[in-house]
């Protein structure tokens, strides 16, 4: 295919829909929005109903021989120096699933860094691949994890020789980078695939100043979530693929196991119109990003209370290889307050979102679709924020353990543990028994527990004292956490 990166194929396919007034007997049955109700479309809007339309005997024929999907999936590939790019409509709590599943099967092993998505914990409880858990970078003094370095990879396989890849986040949610480079050499040389969770990543491959990024590093597979720092809706997800180690007809069949037949035309349409944006104005529409982002953090640093985590917060010896400045990570550990209290009160107070929140920090991520209005709106609300901090209640202490104490002993597969025979325990009753559940802070969504793990003590304590100051565990059994699922005694 000629490659002109002008083109946006299943947005000019969905045009031609419009154009030629074609009459659908066939979901959806909204039909174009006629039948759908008038509240609904009265805050949508028709424009989403719209563009909602049948994949294939729709926006493509029955056999799909217009190449609709393929041509806007061969033009994102090369507009990021991937061989083959798969597009889902599923987020990429599929795509690192499919991934996962064309590296390793089943009781087969895979090196994992341990400071994962909970949607790799659900891959894994899905498939029964064993993982073997690689050690973040812990910086102890701000209680949080970068990604594991090149060498805590090496030493993993040279005591898992068997292990069938390997797969690393980078970035983290907090803009921490791990070396690919060196990880995936690692990998390579001893002919197996690596695999990043580049979810936070979209935006790196469009300016020279960004850290490096997956493919270019020299990644099998990477997994990208478009709607995070790029322009696509939620759920749109991409994953890329180059060499010859995973086959593009494997990684599909996996991919197919896990998706849906019903994919939504929209999110597709998004990743489409959003690879023309960058690749037509990707470099300006990034450097714009960062000079606003720079501008931003310069002004939050003037703000008492408040520093922005840099470069030299997150990078150096026994920390991060790189780092992204636009998730614009504050840490207000110096008001007095925690992140749930500061996410809270912006947006009870001046109606301003924020992303992660922890015991100490919270996250304003800037990117390409932000201006001067909107940093001015953030900045504003941050100033009242650190005047209005002293009045807040005092910040009830979260209980962080330290790095050694943080990780559990994994006592059985996720999966065995996860399906077993279970039963609830009170919570100061949990410590050595092995949890059959996730329990995952969120967001990020890295989890604190995980199915087969033995818990501990200075976990469950940081748990319950996190719930008690704002933390949100959503995917705990008992919200309240006053018990705990664990496996059954007969089964430990």
């Amino acid at each position: 295919m000629a490659i002109d990166h002008t083109r946006a194929p299943v947005l000019e396919a969905l045009a031609d829909y419009h154009r030629k007034g074609r009459l659908t007997f066939a979901p959806p049955g909204h039909k174009q929005a006629r039948g759908a109700d008038p509240a609904v479309r009265e805050v949508l809007g028709d424009a989403v109903f719209l563009g909602d339309v049948l994949a294939s005997g729709a926006l493509d024929d029955r056999l799909t021989r217009g190449r609709v999907l393929e041509r806007a999936e061969e033009l994102m590939a090369d507009a990021v120096h991937a061989e083959h790019t798969f597009f889902t409509t599923c987020g990429s709590s599929l795509s690192v699933k499919a991934a996962m599943l064309a590296v390793a099967g089943p009781h087969e092993k895979l090196l994992i860094g341990r400071d994962a998505h909970k949607s790799v914990v659900s891959g894994l409880i899905l498939s029964g691949v064993e993982p073997v858990w690689v050690e973040p970078r812990w910086d102890a003094e701000r209680r949080l994890a970068h990604p594991p370095s090149a060498a805590e990879f090496e030493a993993a396989f040279d005591a898992h020789p068997d292990a069938k890849g390997a797969l690393i986040t980078s970035p983290t949610p907090y803009g921490a980078c791990a070396d690919l480079r060196e990880v995936a050499g690692v990998c390579h040389r001893r002919s197996v695939p690596l695999i990043v969770d580049e979810a936070w990543g979209a935006h790196l491959p469009f300016h020279p100043d960004l850290p490096s990024w997956a493919m270019d590093a020299g990644a099998d597979i990477c997994v990208t979530s478009i709607h995070k720092m790029g322009s696509g809706l939620e759920q749109g997800s991409v994953f890329h693929l180059q060499g010859g180690l995973v086959p593009a007809d494997l990684l599909k069949t996996r991919a197919d196991l896990l998706g849906t037949t019903s994919p939504s035309v929209l999110l597709y349409a998004g990743l489409d119109g959003w690879r023309r944006q960058m690749a037509l104005r990707g470099e300006q529409l990034m450097g714009g990003a960062l000079d606003l982002a720079a501008d931003v953090r310069a002004r939050i640093e003037k703000i008492d209370g408040m520093h922005v985590n840099d470069r030299d917060d997150f990078c150096g010896p026994g920390l991060a290889e790189d780092f992204d400045p636009l998730p614009g990570v504050i840490d207000i550990e110096a008001l007095g307050i925690t992140g749930y209290q500061a996410a809270d009160w912006l947006r009870e107070h001046r109606d301003v979102n924020v992303h992660l929140s922890d015991h100490r920090r919270i996250g304003a991520q800037i990117t390409h679709g932000d201006d001067r209005e909107t940093a001015g709106q953030l900045l504003a609300a941050l100033e009242d924020l650190a005047r209005a901090a002293p009045d807040l209640r005092p910040a009830s202490r979260v209980e962080v353990p330290s790095p050694g104490e943080l990780r559990m002993v994994q006592a059985r597969l996720p999966r065995d543990a996860f399906f077993g025979p279970a039963e609830h325990v009170p919570l100061s009753e949990a410590a050595g028994r092995i949890a059959a559940e996730m329990i995952t802070p969120y967001p990020p969504g890295i989890p604190a527990v995980l199915p087969g793990e033995r818990l501990s003590e200075p976990v469950l304590r940081y748990l319950r004292t996190g719930l008690d100051s704002g933390m949100n565990l959503p995917d705990a059994t008992d919200p309240g956490l006053e018990t705990i699922r664990v496996l059954g005694r007969d089964a430990e």
